[in-house]
C-alpha cells in the first residue's frame, strides 16, 4: 500500500469518442488485473478513510482496497457485497467525483483519487465471470409475507435482504421488466442492460415473485395488497416531469426525458417503440436542443449523439461550476461532440405547423443567492436569441406522483412536496403495516441512496415483522 507517490492515477482506458459515438456500449474497456492491483496499491489506509464515511453504503473501501491489491479478490467482492446490493451497479453509476473519490485523502494532497469505483466494478464482474457470486438462499419460510411496490434500487434491495431472511416477497412494478430507472432510464454505455438482468434472474431464481405491468390503483388498490400482505412497501422513485412554463411548449416535438431515454433503452431490448419508429423519439439527422443540466440531460445529449443527430446542444440556465451533474459526464460528452450553451434559459419554442422549429433563448447571469446558497439564475434583458431544433428535450428532473389518488389511499400521508412522509426511526408511513423508501422519500436522488434506503428499511421492517410473527412449532428453525 501507501504507493500513491510512485504509482499515478490511471483509469481503465476509454474507447475513442468517435468508436463510442456509434454504439450504447460502455465507454471504457476493463482493467487487467494487475491495473486493478496497481492501483488499489495506492491507497493510504487512512485512519479516517473519508471516503467510506462519504459513500451513502460506508462500503469498506480501504479494506477490500488492500485485498485487491494482495490480490484476494474473492475475499475483496465479499467485503464489498457485505454491504452493498449492486457494487458493480453502484461502482458504474455512482458520481464517485462527488461521493468516495472527491473525498479521497490523497486527493486532497494532489496526488490524484484512487479509482475506486472502477475497482468495485472489477472485482464485482470478476466475481460474477470466476461463480463467486452465490444464488439468493432463502432462510427458513416465516409464514409472513410482503408486497413491495415498485422494482427499482430501493424495491430491488429490500426483495434481496427480506428473501434471504425467508420472507415471502412479491414485487409489483408498472414495467414489463424488473430495474425502474437502472433498465429503462439510464442508457447503456453508462450502464449495460445484461448487468442488470442479471441480478433480477438471480432474486426471480431465489423465489422473488415479479409481477409486471401491475399498477397499483388500476389493478389493485393500496389496501388490498394491504390486506394480502403482512407488510407492504412504497418504493416507486419519482416519475412526474417538471414542467416548462413558456410559450410555444406544447408543440410536436418538445417531449420529457424519460419517455425519449425509455424509448431508447427498449429499442436497445430489442422492442417494437412506435414513437421511436415513427420519428417522434429518434434523434436521427435533428437539430437536439436539452434543457437542463443534471445527470438526465447528460444522458439524453448522449443518447442523441448515438442516434446520429445533425447537432446536440445543451442549455443550462447557471454556469459550469454550478451544474448538478457529473463533471466527468460532461466531459464525455464534450469529447463526443454535444456543445454546452451556459447561461441560458428557454424563454419560448418557435413552431413550423405546429412541429418544433427553434428554441427562443434568454441569456442569463448569476444574481444574488437563493435559499439554497446557490446564486439564482436571472434573465439578461435585451440579450435573446433563437437556436434552431427539430426536437426539444426537457430535462428538468423530477416529482412524486400524487400517490394517495392513485393508490386510492387518500390517509397516506405525504409532505409539502408530495413525497411519502415516513417516521424515520421506523420507515413507516402514515398507513400502519406500509413502509416507504428511495426517491418517493428523499426526493429524486442518487443510485446509490436508494440502496441504502432499501437496506435500512429492510433492518426496520425485520424487526416489526419479527413482533407479530405467528407462533413457530416447537423445533422448528427460525433464522435472526
Amino acid at each position: 500500500m501507501l504507493q500513491f507517490p510512485k504509482i499515478g492515477q490511471v483509469y481503465p482506458e476509454k474507447r475513442t469518442a468517435d468508436e463510442r459515438a456509434h454504439d450504447f456500449d460502455e465507454i471504457s474497456r476493463v482493467y487487467a488485473l494487475a491495473k486493478a492491483e496497481e492501483q488499489s496499491s495506492r491507497c493510504s489506509q487512512c485512519g479516517v478513510p473519508y471516503c467510506t464515511t462519504h459513500c451513502p453504503l460506508h462500503n469498506h473501501i480501504p479494506d477490500w482496497l488492500r485485498l485487491t491489491a494482495e490480490g484476494r479478490l474473492r475475499e475483496a467482492y465479499e467485503l464489498s457485497n457485505a454491504t452493498s446490493t449492486m457494487p458493480e451497479i453502484c461502482g458504474r453509476i455512482c458520481p464517485q467525483d462527488r461521493l468516495c473519490e472527491g473525498n479521497c485523502v490523497i486527493e486532497f494532497s494532489g496526488h490524484g483519487a484512487v479509482t475506486i469505483g472502477s475497482v468495485e466494478k472489477f472485482i464485482t464482474d470478476t466475481a460474477w465471470e470466476e461463480g463467486w457470486v452465490e444464488p439468493l438462499t432463502p432462510g427458513p419460510a416465516r409464514g409472513q409475507s410482503i408486497g413491495i411496490i415498485g422494482a427499482g434500487p430501493a424495491g430491488l434491495t429490500v426483495a434481496d435482504l427480506m428473501r434471504a431472511r425467508g420472507y415471502e416477497v412479491h414485487v409489483y412494478d408498472r414495467h414489463d421488466r424488473a430495474g425502474g430507472l437502472l433498465t429503462y432510464g439510464i442508457p447503456g454505455f453508462k450502464l449495460e442492460k445484461p448487468i442488470v438482468m442479471r441480478r433480477v434472474d438471480r432474486l426471480a431464481a431465489g423465489g422473488v415473485v415479479f409481477h409486471q405491468d401491475f399498477e397499483v390503483g388500476r389493478d389493485a388498490s393500496l389496501a388490498e395488497l394491504r390486506a394480502k400482505h403482512d407488510a407492504v412497501v412504497i418504493a416507486t422513485g419519482v416519475y412526474k416531469a417538471r414542467a416548462i412554463k413558456a410559450p410555444g411548449v406544447g408543440a410536436d416535438g418538445v417531449v420529457e426525458a424519460l419517455d425519449y431515454l425509455t424509448a431508447s433503452n427498449r429499442k436497445g431490448f430489442g422492442d417494437a417503440v412506435p414513437a421511436f419508429d415513427a420519428g417522434a423519439l429518434d434523434a436521427a439527422g435533428k437539430n437536439v436542443v436539452v434543457i437542463g443540466g443534471g445527470d438526465t440531460a447528460m444522458d439524453c445529449v448522449r443518447t442523441a449523439i448515438r442516434q446520429g443527430a445533425s447537432s446536440v446542444r445543451c442549455l443550462y440556465r447557471r454556469d459550469r461550476a454550478n451544474m448538478p451533474g457529473s463533471q466527468r459526464e460532461v466531459k464525455n460528452a464534450e469529447e463526443e461532440g454535444v456543445e454546452f450553451v451556459w447561461l441560458a434559459g428557454p424563454e419560448a419554442f418557435h413552431d413550423t405547423d405546429g412541429t418544433v422549429s427553434g428554441v427562443q433563448v434568454a441569456k442569463m447571469r448569476l444574481g444574488q443567492p437563493d435559499a439554497s446558497g446557490r446564486r439564482a439564475p436571472e434573465a439578461d434583458p435585451g440579450a435573446e436569441y433563437r437556436i434552431e431544433a427539430d426536437l426539444v428535450i426537457k430535462a428538468l428532473g423530477f416529482d412524486p406522483e400524487e400517490l394517495p389518488r392513485l393508490f386510492g389511499a387518500q390517509e397516506l400521508a405525504v409532505t409539502r412536496w408530495g413525497t411519502i412522509r415516513i417516521d424515520h426511526k421506523t420507515m413507516m408511513t402514515s398507513v400502519d403495516g406500509v413502509f416507504a423508501a428511495g426517491d418517493i422519500v428523499r426526493g429524486a436522488s442518487l443510485v446509490v441512496w436508494a440502496v441504502r434506503d432499501g437496506r435500512d428499511l429492510a433492518d426496520r421492517m425485520h424487526a416489526w415483522l419479527k413482533e407479530r410473527a405467528p407462533a413457530v412449532p416447537a423445533g422448528a428453525l427460525v433464522s435472526a
